[in-house]
């Protein structure tokens, strides 16, 4: 008999809460219910032991007959990304005996193939602990499909590489592309590129490009291009790929049925699936830069480049700066570029230059850089700025390529010694009368008017407030900063001030409530109350608070059951609103004296 009381008395917990909630409290009851006939019970399962790479796989925690207060946390584990879902429960009433099961899930996705291994769980489910058994996870590479069922156009979706030559030398950028080829009448979503296998080489930006539509044996499909720079780093025989990647897709469904409102099955239905798609490895042959005519000047620029060059001022004295302005534009990496010293420019004092890239493509690979040198001609004997040279390797001409641009003539002018200035002597007759030259100035002999100063500013009264407003304003946003920092450091002290405001609020809307003879609303935004009150007093999450928690918490912190009989009232005169509402407006006001008793009684409760 008190195990069917606590059942009902669980059930009408849920007075006023959306229907989530009272499925929480439900499950709560069964699970006091069932703790009573066996102890609780922990263990975890994966849905599968073994998937491909780009696949998921959910992690179950579930707990029978007892659940923690917090969903616990799997330890993580390198390359494996576990993501919680969130729990579900069930229960179950047969022969009088009563089970509950809550399961936590998680999503645990590999970012590469191996085997791992899911660590033990630990959790603690009223004061027992419970530890789960490690799980063991096989993550398989995916395999590219048959080349026949490619040609015969019978794959929904497909990936390819594509490679514009399998020969190139070191340092040169290719742009490989990653092809992803969909059946018409597919439909796909959620593409993720989940590996890229590129020993060797610099793996740089991936642009997607324009799509379009090509046969393949007797389908038409989609393409979808993303273009790929790749910078070879080693030479010798190198291996890219495969590239793996992960999609879902909706393909009509195999096992049909009939529907009466379609009988001729004009609406086909359709079934989702992840596949994970993979490529051919593909070879690629890196060569080394030729050793013979190498110039000397070559600094290991790779790819196809023009070069201009300006400087100015032109005309200019011995001792003025000259800015040196070199753009190099074409196809390479163009980040690695460096300006060579050049020779010849003995007679000028240079400095570091300063760079610049503006691309003109979205992988970055074409584009100018600009140099800026500051060069300063030491003598006048400088009559033009040398030739500037640039050397680098082309690829596609297998040669070394050497760009120059002419000298610039200047005109450098010497600086001249300085001279004595030159005095002009004046006649025999005017020097005899001139004044006599007066260097000192005379004395002052009246010093004028005396007028009387009043006191210094640093008497005045204003003055000395004057310089305390700092001081205050210094002292006001220190205490603005300690209470700020108070709080952030103090996570009871912000929920009381927020349960605080929520029941000076909740008094209000109870008062108006019963006025209005809303009885539903007025109960539901009661046990809101006693739940926030309760949950800030004790520490617990708000909507776990029932009414056992006062047998369970309060209880064990002192006072006598006469104490806490008003707010056991209140849960009780709660639930049984639910099934014999109050209808009198003097009623409901009559019971908002009580609830301020009770919780003041709560806040008065040492913590």
């Amino acid at each position: 008999m008190p195990k069917l009381v606590s059942f009902s008395r669980a059930v009408a917990r849920g007075c006023g809460r959306i229907w989530p909630r009272l499925a929480s409290a439900l499950a709560a009851a069964i699970c006091v219910l069932g703790s009573g006939a066996s102890g609780a019970t922990f263990t975890a399962s994966l849905d599968r032991d073994t998937l491909t790479l780009g696949e998921s796989v959910t992690l179950s925690l579930t707990f029978s007959d007892g659940s923690p207060q917090n969903p616990p946390s799997p330890a993580s584990v390198p390359n494996l990304q576990i993501e919680y879902v969130g729990p579900s429960s069930q229960f179950s009433f047969i022969n009088g005996q009563v089970s509950s099961t809550v399961t936590h899930n998680f999503t645990v996705t590999p970012r590469q193939a191996g085997e791992y291994t899911l660590p033990s769980v630990a959790a603690e489910v009223a004061g027992e602990k419970l530890v789960t058994q490690p799980l063991k996870l096989k993550v398989l590479a995916p395999n590219a499909p048959p080349a026949a069922a490619i040609n015969a156009g019978t794959e929904p979706v497909f990936l390819k590489l594509s490679l514009p030559k399998k020969e190139m030398y070191l340092g040169e950028i290719m742009l490989a592309e990653l092809q992803l080829y969909v059946r018409n009448g597919v439909q796909v979503g959620g593409f993720r590129l989940t590996g890229f296998s590129a020993d060797g080489f610099n793996v740089g930006k991936m642009v997607e490009g324009q799509r379009h539509q090509a046969q393949v044996g007797n389908a038409i499909y989609t393409v979808v291009p993303v273009a790929i720079a790749l910078n070879p780093v080693k030479t010798g025989s190198l291996s890219l790929g495969p590239a793996t990647a992960s999609v879902a897709v909706e393909v009509p469904s195999a096992n049909r049925r009939r529907d009466i409102f379609d009988p001729f099955g004009m609406f086909g239905s359709t079934q989702q699936k992840q596949l994970s798609l993979a490529t051919d490895t593909e070879s690629v042959r890196v060569l080394a830069l030729p050793t013979q005519n190498v110039p000397p000047e070559f600094n290991g620029a790779v790819g196809s480049y023009t070069m201009s060059a300006t400087a100015g001022p032109t005309n200019l004295a011995a001792g003025d700066p000259i800015t040196v302005r070199v753009q190099i534009s074409g196809r390479g990496s163009l980040d690695g570029l460096t300006l060579p010293a050049q020779p010849g420019w003995e007679a000028f004092k240079t400095y570091p230059p300063t760079a610049k890239v503006e691309t003109t493509d979205a992988l970055g690979v074409q584009g100018t850089k600009t140099f800026e040198e500051v060069v300063v001609p030491q003598s006048g004997d400088v009559k033009a700025l040398p030739p500037i040279s640039f050397t680098f390797f082309d690829p596609d001409g297998k040669a070394y390529r050497k760009l120059t641009q002419p000298a610039v003539p200047l005109v450098v002018r010497a600086i001249a010694s300085a001279s004595a200035p030159t005095i002009a002597q004046a006649g025999r007759q005017a020097q005899e009368n001139a004044p006599p030259a007066q260097d000192i100035v005379d004395i002052k002999q009246h010093l004028g008017a005396v007028v009387p100063l009043g006191p210094p500013m640093v008497e005045q009264p204003w003055f000395l407030a004057l310089q305390g407003v700092p001081v205050l304003a210094w002292i006001s946003a220190l205490v603005w900063r300690r209470r700020v920092e108070n709080l952030a450091n103090n996570p009871r002290l912000r929920r009381r001030r927020q349960v605080a405001q929520i029941m000076r609020e909740g008094l209000v809307a109870l008062r108006r409530l019963a006025a209005e003879n809303q009885s539903d609303e007025f109960f539901a935004t009661l046990f809101r109350l006693l739940q926030e009150q309760l949950g800030e007093r004790l520490d617990l999450p708000a909507s776990a608070i029932t009414e056992a928690v006062i047998e369970e918490h309060l209880h064990p912190r002192g006072g006598t059951d006469a104490r806490w009989a008003p707010l056991q009232e209140l849960f009780q005169i709660c639930n049984l609103a639910r099934y014999a509402p109050l209808k009198s407006s003097q009623e409901l006001a009559a019971i908002i004296p009580k609830f301020e008793s009770a919780t003041m009684e709560l806040q008065n409760l040492k913590i």
